[in-house]
């Protein structure tokens, strides 16, 4: 009984030192106003998207029904902190926010859409992180900040990544083989590579067919191409590769589950790049070689 109670006594000084020392550096550097959740021992700040009006299936639709983004943070392990959110974007925020969340030490877990039938496109993006409670902040406030310049530089939601791709295909395919290091598949001046991956599920063991892959599709020609694709990784592995696929200004589109019950956990990531089909591929590869194996 003595050992409980000093137990629950360093757990409330803990809980209680953290809200004492640490909300107003939160709501300083944020720049946002916090509120602290006794129950949960948490901190936490947010933002509705009052800047661009939503409307969803021609409703128009106010922040509190789902347009607010937030980011909570609590005392995390061994005395350091851990802050989760989720942010409201828009698709041209998207992949400027995950840049500013990857360099300023935030992981992306999550890339998902809420609705249908929305204009414009609203994309919510899951960020978490362990560490100080000043860096923490540090990079919520990039990603706020980010937000921030696109639509003070643009109030309107961009509707497309840039020019248009060109029209007839002729993507050399032999080079990109060479350069991934895999054969692949060609149509019409299109080329494609899929590339399997081992797992279990409920016993039995699935892989490439069944869905369990990492695949790129190039199109365009050689100077102006347009690459999409999957990437299949286990979950230590997806913050690698998205830092490598947004340094080589490929955008990701979308994190999140295919399965349920497998082991490993798989996570897989969307993406669409524009450029030499040749940078492209070298950008894909090297994320590749991160990779633990099949």
């Amino acid at each position: 009984m003595k050992r409980l109670a000093i137990n629950l006594f360093c757990l409330l000084w803990a809980t209680t030192l953290f809200a004492a020392m640490n909300t107003d550096t939160v709501e300083n550097v944020t720049g946002l106003t916090g509120s602290w959740n006794e129950r949960e021992h948490l901190f936490k700040v947010s933002k509705p998207r009052t800047d661009v009006k939503v409307t969803v299936d021609g409703w128009v639709m106010p922040p509190f029904m789902g347009l607010t983004s937030w980011a909570a943070f609590t005392e995390g392990h061994g005395g350091d902190a851990m802050v989760m959110g989720d942010l409201v974007l828009f698709q041209d925020e998207v992949n400027p926010v995950m840049s500013a969340a990857l360099n300023n030490g935030l992981a992306v877990t999550a890339l998902h859409n809420h609705f249908f039938y929305e204009e414009p496109k609203v994309y919510f993006m899951h960020i978490g992180g362990e560490g100080s409670v000043s860096n923490l902040a540090v990079g919520v406030r990039r990603c706020f900040d980010a937000v921030k310049e696109i639509r003070a530089a643009n109030p309107t939601p961009a509707t497309r990544f840039g020019p248009p791709t060109p029209a007839t295909n002729s993507i050399t395919v032999r080079d990109l083989e060479k350069l991934l290091g895999v054969t692949g598949q060609e149509n019409n001046g299109m080329f494609k590579v899929v590339i399997g991956r081992k797992a279990t599920m409920h016993g039995t063991e699935i892989g490439k067919e069944i869905g369990v892959n990492t695949w790129a599709a190039f199109a365009g020609t050689d100077d102006n191409a347009v690459v999409d694709g999957d990437f299949a990784v286990q979950e230590d592995e997806l913050q690698p590769i998205l830092k490598i696929l947004r340094r080589a200004n490929i955008n990701i589109v979308a994190i999140h589950s295919h399965m349920t019950h497998e082991t490993p956990r798989i996570h897989f990531l969307h993406y669409w790049g524009r450029g030499q089909a040749e940078l492209l591929a070298k950008s894909i590869k090297t994320a590749l070689d991160t990779q633990e194996g099949p």
